[in-house]
């Protein structure tokens, strides 16, 4: 099936990045997702006593109630985190046939895998950066293959003060960048990786912050540079996260489309072509 035309082709293959409006149904594919989250946040409120006041589902207010859950506790927020990324309407869409043609005509090939503990929903919260990204590439905390695409899709409305993802146009055309590990503010595995001279690699090229939609898709290239942006809205910041890979890879191959940190495992117990401080 042909997705996106021939311009979006060779724009990605040049910049490493798109942007896809309306890609997403919202009735029939976003809503259902708000809507299950919303149900989670009861139940999980319920489950541990957690007294709530909302109303009933909205989709503009989705997550009626997760600020006061977490501010019970981080526990709970933890309960929502895991449980949301089980929700059989999100599944569906990791296993689309549209993001699979999609990657299909990117990357022209005609076998396409799904990363294992790639796929899941962000919450960044206001003022809280443990978990925010510094400007990255995907392939490192991914692995998989080296050619890789990422979608990334809201679930409410991305404004300045939400934090866009900002992302660097043109990078993927550098290569793979070395990395060091940062434990800064206790982060661990994939939140602590960083690029080497991330400032000056930042600076190489000119930089974008789509303001996107719930139905709105951002595709990137596992080697296009890119970071969170900061939250400083009164809302937490929802968003779908999908990451696939090419099994004809030559570099995949050679490490049988091994994973890293998802999967348990560190990228120097894997890689021994990427310099990891």
């Amino acid at each position: 099936m042909t997705v996106v035309g021939d311009q979006e082709v060779e724009r990605f293959a040049d910049q490493g990045f798109l942007v896809l409006r309306g890609f997403f149904d919202v009735k029939t594919e976003i809503e259902p997702v708000r809507r299950g989250i919303h149900e989670i946040i009861g139940l999980v409120a319920e489950s541990h006593g957690v007294p709530l006041e909302r109303q009933p589902f909205d989709p503009e207010h989705f997550d009626d109630g997760y600020s006061t859950l977490r501010n019970a506790g981080t526990e709970h927020a933890g309960a929502v985190y895991d449980a949301v990324k089980q929700l059989a309407p999100f599944v569906r869409l990791v296993a689309s046939q549209r993001h699979e043609d999609l990657f299909r005509q990117l990357r022209a090939t005609d076998l396409v895998g799904i990363a294992g503990g790639g796929s899941g929903i962000r919450i960044d919260n206001p003022a809280d950066e443990r978990f925010s990204t510094w400007w990255h590439q995907e392939y490192p905390a991914q692995l998989r293959s080296l050619d890789g695409l990422v979608l990334w899709s809201p679930l409410r409305r991305i404004t300045p003060e939400l934090g866009p993802l900002e992302v660097s146009i043109g990078s993927h055309r550098d290569g793979l960048i070395p990395v060091l590990e940062d434990p800064a503010d206790g982060r661990s595995g994939a939140y602590a990786l960083r690029l080497r001279d991330e400032d000056a690699v930042a600076a190489r090229h000119p930089t974008i912050a789509p303001l996107v939609e719930p139905g709105d898709l951002i595709v990137l290239d596992f080697l296009t540079v890119h970071r969170s942006g900061r939250n400083v809205a009164s809302v937490p910041r929802w968003t779908l996260q999908f990451r696939y890979f090419n099994f004809r890879d030559r570099v995949g191959r050679s490490i049988d489309w091994a994973g890293a940190y998802a999967a348990g495992r560190s990228i120097q117990q894997i890689l021994t072509d990427l310099e990891v401080d």
